[in-house]
């Protein structure tokens, strides 16, 4: 037991110590919870990545309007989401009518 503090002054300093480890340990654990953050960080690379690679194959307004598009996307991911989920739906809808007749 020689990690036992000897004295009120470590254990003190041995409290503020396990304290900060912690509230490292729990703001750790509470950012790979936090899955929407990780899922915006990861989408916020992943459209850095493809507007850098679209910069390099088109012209520069085109690709001026891409960026802009990507920042419309990211300010209102929503309303993408879900005008591209009814896309969806429509185009199963009419597969599988196509598929019935």
């Amino acid at each position: 037991m020689s990690d036992f503090p000897k004295n009120a002054e470590e254990a003190r300093t041995d409290r503020d110590v396990t304290r900060e480890e912690l509230t490292e340990t729990l703001d750790a654990l509470g950012k790979k919870m936090d899955v929407k953050s990780r899922v915006n960080d990861n989408l916020d690379a992943k459209v850095d990545e493809a507007s850098a690679k679209i910069s390099e194959k088109v012209s520069e307004p085109a690709a001026e309007k891409f960026r802009q598009g990507t920042e419309v996307v990211r300010a209102n991911p929503l309303p993408i989401f879900a005008g591209a989920l009814a896309l969806v739906v429509a185009i199963r809808l009419i597969l599988r009518k196509r598929s019935s007749s």
